[in-house]
């Protein structure tokens, strides 16, 4: 597996994306989604210019970064992208640059307890269940504005956007409308006053069409260390 060549291919195509839908391709960050991956191969990642790893559980992530503790260069960020139960809020706090799973007020008031027992601020996304599927966590569009509101008054957690994941499929194009819509969800939020930015949309089936209808945090794996079990 090319990891280098593969990381260097996707971060090629997110800008070909942005340059044609006329976006700044820096204004696209790049989530090297590293969860099943060993220490060695996240640093061949890192070593290739990665500065984002996604991860989706806590406990996997605290053992990559203990194992990795003196070896990731300053600058390095973990993001947590996968489901955060409450009970684990206190060992993510902290961890994470950003934690993008947010999918409850009630974790978000947890977060915000953590957050303040440990005198920092924890950036945080809301995830949208932006299809309604039942398989899915996450705040309904006709939910995230209350939810929004609610969140953004806590004092210890800072709401930077939104999170979805779309329905699986083989048809990039079929993620489209979701997009478009976490686009104008986040615009609507914007009205408001939240000053949000960023927008976490994307993954290898369909990144590109998501830098199209402006994301700004793609969540790649598979296409830079290949299919995992």
């Amino acid at each position: 597996m090319d990891v280098s060549g593969n990381l260097n291919d996707v971060i090629s195509r997110i800008r070909v994306a942005a340059l044609k839908a006329g976006r700044d391709p820096d204004a696209v960050r790049l989530v090297v989604v590293s969860k099943t991956v060993g220490p060695e191969k996240v640093m061949e990642a890192v070593c290739a210019g990665a500065h984002i790893l996604g991860e989706n559980r806590v406990q996997e992530a605290s053992a990559k970064m203990e194992a990795l503790t003196g070896r990731i260069p300053a600058g390095v960020e973990w993001h947590l992208i996968g489901t955060l139960q409450k009970n684990k809020a206190r060992h993510a706090v902290g961890a994470f640059g950003l934690i993008h799973s947010v999918d409850s007020i009630e974790l978000a008031r947890e977060i915000d307890r953590q957050a303040a027992k440990r005198g920092l601020v924890q950036n945080i996304l809301l995830e949208l269940n932006i299809a309604g599927e039942a398989s899915k966590h996450g705040f309904t569009p006709d939910e995230t504005i209350a939810a929004a509101k609610e969140v953004s008054a806590l004092k210890k957690v800072s709401l930077e956007g939104l999170m979805c994941v779309p329905p699986f499929t083989d048809d990039p194009e079929d993620s489209r409308p979701f997009f478009v819509k976490m686009r104008g969800l986040l615009a609507e939020l914007n009205t408001m006053g939240l000053n949000l930015t960023e927008l976490s949309m994307g993954m290898t089936q369909d990144y590109e069409v998501a830098v199209q209808e402006g994301a700004t945090l793609v969540r790649v794996g598979t296409a830079i260390f290949g299919a995992r079990s």
